[in-house]
């Protein structure tokens, strides 16, 4: 287990048995880390604003303030990779620090399995930073295909039908790699096994998407973006 899955395991740890303390003995047997390393967690979490405190004594520990706690939500991976969108689109902002916060606060609570999801997919979308100007002609952003999205988190195939700008339809099988967000449009960006090449498709584009058991070949994914080089393509930070 990273660093970052252990501190979110931690608050989970200690929520769970919220206002009863844990030691740092059973922390760390519990992670299979020393009862240092678990101070140390404590200590970062602290600082982070996390309600945590130490009780003395022979039944003492530390404790975590439930009610500033969440308790398990019913977010979804896809409502919480949203978040994470949301909050990369106003990364400079001035409530960017409490938007971070917030997040994590809604992973910590979210069952362990869809909050891995959710670090998933959010690790393969990108973000470019281009400028919309006022004459742009952008209609309404379309969804993620909840399909598309299960494919690029798990890294499976999906089976495309797409219309080109023309208005031409075909049939693709799509190894999908990257999720890419420009102001005016979204893309998923993968190996084409018709085209034997990388490939990217506009999702209003996208007229259905059917997930297949096949797995995604190994590849880097950074292989498949476009190499326009005035473009900055911002990863997410989860």
């Amino acid at each position: 287990m990273n660093r970052t899955d252990r501190l979110y395991a931690v608050v989970e740890e200690l929520r769970a048995v919220a206002p009863r303390p844990l030691s740092a003995r059973r922390l760390a047997e519990r992670f299979e880390v020393s009862v240092r390393t678990v101070e140390r967690d404590i200590g970062a979490l602290q600082q982070a604003g996390v309600p945590i405190w130490a009780e003395t004594g022979r039944r003492g520990g530390y404790a975590l303030d439930r009610t500033t706690s969440l308790p398990p939500v019913n977010f979804t991976w896809a409502e919480a990779t949203a978040l994470v969108v949301a909050l990369a689109r106003g990364a400079d902002g001035a409530f960017a620090a409490a938007g971070r916060s917030a997040l994590l606060k809604v992973l910590a609570a979210m069952p362990a399995r869809d909050a891995a999801v959710t670090r998933a997919l959010a690790a393969r979308v990108r973000l470019v930073d281009a400028v919309r100007t006022a004459g742009d002609d952008v209609g309404p952003m379309p969804r993620v295909p909840p399909a598309l999205a299960a494919g690029v988190a798990s890294g499976r195939c999906v089976r495309l039908v797409y219309s080109d700008q023309h208005g031409a339809t075909s049939e693709r099988v799509l190894e999908p790699l990257l999720l890419l967000g420009r102001p005016d449009a979204w893309y998923v960006l993968g190996w084409c096994r018709l085209r034997d090449a990388a490939r990217a498709f506009r999702l209003d584009r996208i007229r259905a998407v059917e997930l297949l058991d096949d797995r995604v070949a190994p590849r880097d994914p950074e292989s498949v973006l476009p190499p326009v080089p005035h473009l900055e393509i911002r990863a997410l930070a989860v």
